[in-house]
């Protein structure tokens, strides 16, 4: 399937986001921060990247930036991950370089859904 970069600080998140990505056949890389992000989407050109806005070191919307400011990465899909769901919060996201947003806690289905759009995968169903 796909190689997909997850950028999320919560361990938890991490894991779960991880394990149902792979259960659907992707190769999923991790970065818990950031900067460690924008490093990662450098040097493994992900086919998507599923990108926590709230990171330590370098927040989402710095590391978004970056990833879309470099003529190397700009091409890669980013959907923004936030717990942020205020009034203009996902025109920040897009506005940042973000391609779709999604409020956590994260809706696994309509995710996937957003990413098989984003990748140009036909979903059979199922989780």
């Amino acid at each position: 399937m796909a190689t997909i970069l997850v950028v999320e600080d919560n361990e938890m998140n991490l894991d779960m986001l991880s394990r149902r990505l792979e259960k659907r056949g992707h190769h999923v890389l991790a970065a818990n921060d950031g900067a460690a992000g924008v490093e990662m989407a450098l040097a493994n050109q992900p086919n998507l990247i599923l990108m926590d806005m709230s990171l330590p070191v370098m927040d989402g919307w710095e590391a978004t930036r970056r990833i879309k400011g470099n003529p190397n990465t700009r091409h890669i899909p980013v959907i923004a991950l936030t717990a942020h769901a205020v009034a203009g919060d996902r025109e920040k996201c897009l506005e940042a370089g973000c391609d779709e947003y999604e409020n956590k806690p994260v809706k696994f289905p309509q995710l996937i859904a957003k990413i098989n759009t984003m990748l140009g995968i036909k979903d059979e169903g199922g989780e």
